[in-house]
């Protein structure tokens, strides 16, 4: 397979999870990470079981997600994207960095950043 094909295949995988997870389907998560997934985040626990556990009970499986750009290669995927959490009027700009093995993720990797008011950022923060 070429890289090419790799990057359009990352691309896609993503997509239908990030889509499959933003309705509620954390499930999906089982398909997507590699049983020895390793997460880079402090506090979030490595290791597929342990992390969609982890994941479940945290705000992020109630939240919004709004993708704003998806950037891949063959063996790397980057999601920018808003991160709104129910009663959280501003949320979060957040990236994520996925290392993909054989249509799996294997390793993970984040920035979050608070979104501040409209005025603090003349530019926006997409």
């Amino acid at each position: 397979m070429t890289k090419d094909r790799r990057a359009t295949d990352n691309k896609e995988l993503i997509l239908h999870g990030l889509s499959e997870f933003a309705k509620g389907n954390i499930e999906v998560l089982r398909e997507l990470l590699h049983a020895d997934f390793i997460e880079h985040s402090p506090g979030n626990p490595s290791g597929r079981d342990a992390f969609i556990e982890f994941i479940a009970k945290s705000p992020v499986a109630a939240a919004r997600l709004e993708i704003k750009r998806v950037v891949t290669d063959a063996d790397y995927a980057v999601v920018h994207y808003h991160m709104i959490a129910p009663g959280d009027e501003h949320g979060l700009a957040v990236i994520d960095v996925w290392r993909l093995v054989d249509g799996r993720i294997v390793e993970h990797w984040d920035v979050v950043q608070p979104v501040p008011d409209a005025d603090e950022i003349p530019h926006g923060m997409f």
